[in-house]
């Protein structure tokens, strides 16, 4: 195994910070940050700057949990957004796919993951219990679970459906036309959005 020496500790440390995102390794985390060196002093301020604001100044909206620069996110203060209808989600990006497919114009709910005791992650951890006062207080109809189609995301939807299953909601779940095993990430928008269009009854 090859170990780099660097000529200088500080480019030897921001590689170490680069190498340890995801999917970034040693001698990518090299190119970037050699790259970031090649560029103006502005350019590579404002880049950082950037970075700290994200950390510091990015909120999560207190409704639905997605990711906003306010208190309420862009979605839920959208007043010709469907108010009955809350979609169920895992994270971020799934709400990114699925608005990407321009085929849902309810309201979200972020749960921020799934069930998932070998990861030590339980119910408690996330966000189940602000969902069911949200369908206890808000006008809702209709929940669609659209999590994952993998043995933690049913787990999940039968933990929400049992939850919620004295309350007068109608609880639904994707078609399955996002194929068993998929992240919802990486299926495409078509199939997403025909998969919303064509939800179907929450089965036990």
């Amino acid at each position: 195994m090859n170990i780099l020496h660097y000529p200088s500790s500080i480019l030897e440390d921001a590689v170490n910070e680069f190498a340890k995102l995801p999917g970034v390794g040693r001698k990518t985390a090299l190119r970037l940050v050699l790259h970031l060196l090649r560029q103006d002093k502005e350019d590579v301020e404002n880049f950082g700057n950037v970075l700290i604001r994200l950390k510091n100044e990015i909120l999560y909206c207190k409704i639905c949990h997605n990711i906003s620069d306010s208190e309420i996110c862009l979605i839920c203060g959208d007043e010709t957004r469907d108010s009955q209808t809350i979609c169920v989600v895992e994270n971020i990006k799934d709400v990114m796919s699925i608005e990407n497919t321009q085929q849902y114009k309810g309201l979200y709910h972020v749960l921020g993951g799934i069930i998932s005791p070998m990861d030590g992650i339980g119910p408690g951890d996330l966000e189940i219990e602000s969902l069911v006062a949200r369908v206890k207080t808000e006008p809702v109809k209709e929940v669609i679970l659209a999590l994952s189609p993998t043995m933690e995301g049913d787990t999940t939807n039968y933990y929400i459906f049992r939850k919620l299953s004295e309350s007068n909601v109608i609880i639904s779940t994707l078609a399955r036309g996002v194929s068993i095993g998929n992240e919802l990430e990486y299926a495409d928008e078509i199939t997403l959005g025909r998969s919303i269009l064509n939800r179907t009854p929450f089965a036990q």
